[in-house]
């Protein structure tokens, strides 16, 4: 089992991303594989990545008006303090202010559910899902024997990926809202909220192509849609070096490409 830092715990419990111990799936099924007229556009991309502490602290643009992180560039990263998984916005800014809100972790290592779920509402024009469902049933099936539901363990982002292919997702419930790993463990998950086909991107360049966001274009960075609640601004700006780099350095991009 593989998560970063490699030696020792993430030192914040939001940080769940784990490494995969192959990736077969990112050479089976690359985004590049698509013929140009099937690949899809103003789509969101669910990344999992080293954070490093220079992202921890959204700094604003005066210029652009708009928040970003790591904003010294790929050669300003020191310290890596976990992984993380987080969607990126399409173009025309769907994402909503109540979603922030709603797709708050907390502090527990669920970002990969968070993630994912974000993205399917996205997709789905606006309905709210179990994300916390989502990360149990990843952790069911990723490859680590120590990742089980109840536990506070992250996943990868493949696993919940294929979750949502065999099983689909689950719509948000308000009477969901105190449940615990077992009783979530009765919902019940419906295919058409889920995936039928997803792929990897492997550069930077193709992630901007899926996302269709000009103003990504624009400011040479992508816009990330963080699941830390109003902690933390509605959306921030990732330069597209450091995102480069966090590809290079383990990085999984999810494109979901059925829709």
């Amino acid at each position: 089992m593989r998560y970063r830092p490699i030696d020792g715990e993430p030192e914040d419990r939001r940080f769940g991303r784990f490494i995969p111990d192959d990736w077969r799936h990112v050479e089976r099924y690359p985004f590049t594989a698509l013929a140009t007229e099937e690949r899809p556009s103003r789509r969101p991309v669910v990344i999992g990545v080293n954070w490093y502490k220079e992202m921890d602290n959204p700094q604003k643009d005066e210029a652009s008006g708009e928040y970003f992180i790591a904003r010294g560039g790929a050669q300003s990263l020191t310290r890596i303090r976990g992984g993380h998984c987080v969607c990126l916005e399409p173009g025309g800014e769907p994402d909503r202010e109540k979603w922030q809100t709603f797709y708050d972790q907390g502090q527990e290592g669920a970002c990969v559910g968070f993630g994912w779920s974000r993205c399917m509402t996205i997709l789905n024009g606006g309905q709210l899902y179990a994300a916390r469902w989502l990360w149990d049933r990843a952790k069911e099936g990723d490859e680590w024997g120590e990742t089980n539901p109840g536990d506070n363990n992250g996943t990868s982002v493949r696993a919940a990926a294929e979750v949502l292919v065999a099983a689909g997702h689950v719509d948000w419930k308000q009477a969901f809202a105190d449940d615990d790993h077992l009783t979530r463990a009765s919902y019940q998950a419906d295919l058409k909220d889920g995936l039928q086909v997803f792929r990897w991107a492997r550069s930077v360049d193709e992630v901007h192509e899926v996302l269709g966001n000009e103003r990504a274009d624009t400011l040479g960075a992508v816009p990330i849609l963080n699941s830390w609640g109003a902690s933390y601004p509605h959306r921030v700006w990732l330069p597209d070096d450091v995102l480069d780099r966090l590809i290079r350095e383990d990085g999984e991009i999810a494109i979901p490409t059925d829709r």
